[in-house]
């Protein structure tokens, strides 16, 4: 096989395997998204079936991120959240401040 022949076999073989990778790594992206969403979903009902037992409602806006996880640290312990309701809880409330 002469060189030209190779070089355009290998240059082939890359191309599809860049489009292998490219099509593998949006349906991990989509996963995560349906994961995200499902998640937010979750934290959404469980914020207002567990915080709304003791307290009115806060707007998400009133803390940042990082108090947010201060916050519901401590309120997984008070309000014996699992750690799967505390995280789409935490989830929700950063993508809505």
């Amino acid at each position: 096989m002469n060189t030209r022949k190779l070089a355009a076999i290998q240059t082939i073989a890359l191309a599809a395997i860049g489009i292998a990778l490219l099509f593998s790594l949006q349906s991990v992206h989509a996963a995560a998204e349906q994961q995200d969403a499902a998640s937010f979903s979750r934290g959404a009902k469980s914020w207002a079936q567990n915080c709304a037992r003791c307290h009115n409602m806060r707007d998400a806006k009133e803390f940042r991120d990082d108090q947010w996880k201060i916050i519901v640290s401590h309120m997984r312990v008070r309000a014996g959240l699992t750690g799967q309701e505390a995280r789409d809880i935490l989830l929700f409330l950063q993508k809505n401040n």
